[in-house]
């Protein structure tokens, strides 16, 4: 018998993390494509924002951070599937709606990373960060904090 698909569900978070010293962490990502970009991840079902947020960080980076340090910035972001992952959603999911979240820590810290996800991680000045991000989503938030 066949286990029936299990779709992403098309709502996830963006987390920049920073310090007090303008530095923020980018990660190099693995296949399907390798490119630059924040902490990111699907919720999951039953799991709210913020949630996925403490979550994709503690995954992404091994970090345990504490609720009340990760800023909810109230804002979402809605964009169009990239062909390449709209087999990983439902049939019609056409967009998906991003939540955006920053954690500000007192310095650059050590992360562990998951080499099957990602291939490196490192912090650089936000101006650096947000040439080397690709998506029009993560520019726009690491630009939000350098304001």
């Amino acid at each position: 018998m066949t286990e029936p698909q299990v779709f992403k569900r098309p709502e996830s978070v963006i987390v920049a993390l920073c310090t007090h010293g303008g530095q923020t962490l980018v990660l190099h990502r693995q296949a399907p494509a390798r490119f630059w970009q924040s902490i990111t991840g699907s919720l999951e079902i039953g799991e709210t924002p913020l949630e996925a947020a403490l979550r994709e960080i503690q995954e992404e980076t091994g970090l345990v951070i504490a609720r009340d340090a990760v800023r909810d910035h109230r804002m979402t972001n809605r964009y169009a599937i990239p062909e390449k992952w709209a087999a990983r959603y439902a049939p019609g999911e056409r967009h998906n709606t991003e939540h955006v979240f920053s954690v500000c820590l007192p310095e650059p810290v050590d992360v562990r990373i998951d080499p099957s996800e990602h291939s490196d991680a490192q912090w650089c000045s936000l101006d650096v960060a947000i040439d080397r991000v690709w998506s029009w989503t993560n520019k726009d938030l690491l630009t939000l904090l350098l304001t």
